[in-house]
């Protein structure tokens, strides 16, 4: 399912759970990395300018829908996709890896999140062990020398599947700069998926995310950085949701 953004055009590529499952697993066999982002309505927004954050997306190998909107616009053009967030990814994604032989690492958030978020996978998932832990510094930047020795430090520490809670862009553009650096190495973009796994973040009850409210859960919980960013959204969404329709 195409997305037309400004002068460009971002696809999610994975339709469903089993489909990623799958190029995952064949990956991981063939000792080839990946980078995954799930796509959602502020990236469409961030990716309508020009600039490294539409290079980073032109990188990832899997793109899923993260987002009712997102899944709302698939249905819409008659191009179904199921709505797999990178919260909702994590641990099937860290059985997969425990299955297979490969090492976790955990990038973002604060030491304290990552440190639980690390506990709870470590619980929840037999016999995996996560391999490292890197919170970068706030003023991070996801494409200097800092990005290049924490990619550096995760071969290092023998990981085969980073997950990376910065949030986009700088998450997206990491993973990009990973392809480059440790192209045997797989890397997901999760945003605040760490944070919740830690309980550092609460995450909207299940019943809210069924009703499609997840947003307003979060804008409540955070109104200074949250607003903003739903404005862009429901302004951009209307257009997006025509678009769709036309190409059914």
């Amino acid at each position: 399912m195409e997305f037309q953004t400004g002068q460009y055009t971002v696809a999610v590529n994975v339709p469903d759970w089993p489909t990623l499952e799958h190029g995952l697993r064949a990956r991981i066999s063939a000792g080839e990395g990946y980078a995954l982002a799930t796509l959602n309505l502020d990236h469409l927004g961030k990716l309508r300018v020009p600039g490294p954050f539409r290079a980073a997306y032109a990188a990832q190998d899997f793109v899923t829908a993260d987002g009712n909107p997102i899944v709302w616009c698939a249905g819409l053009a008659g191009r179904p996709v199921s709505l797999l967030p990178g919260s909702d990814m994590i641990l099937p994604l860290a059985r997969i890896a425990a299955e297979m032989g490969v090492k976790p690492g955990l990038v973002g958030s604060t030491d304290e999140s990552l440190a639980g978020a690390a506990r709870a996978l470590e619980a929840a998932v037999p016999g995996l062990k996560v391999a490292a832990m890197i919170a970068p510094p706030m003023g991070f930047d996801p494409d200097g020398e800092a990005a290049r020795a924490i990619l550096r430090d995760m071969q290092s520490a023998g990981v085969g599947l980073c997950f990376i809670a910065l949030g986009a862009p700088k998450q997206e553009r990491l993973a990009a700069l990973g392809r480059q650096v440790a192209p045997e190495m797989g890397f997901a973009s999760i945003g605040a998926g760490l944070d919740f796994l830690a309980g550092t973040q609460k995450r909207a009850p299940k019943w809210v995310r069924r009703i499609a409210m997840e947003w307003a859960w979060r804008m409540m919980s955070d109104p200074a950085r949250m607003i903003g960013r739903y404005a862009l959204s429901f302004q951009i969404l209307p257009g997006h949701l025509w678009r769709s329709f036309r190409m059914r």
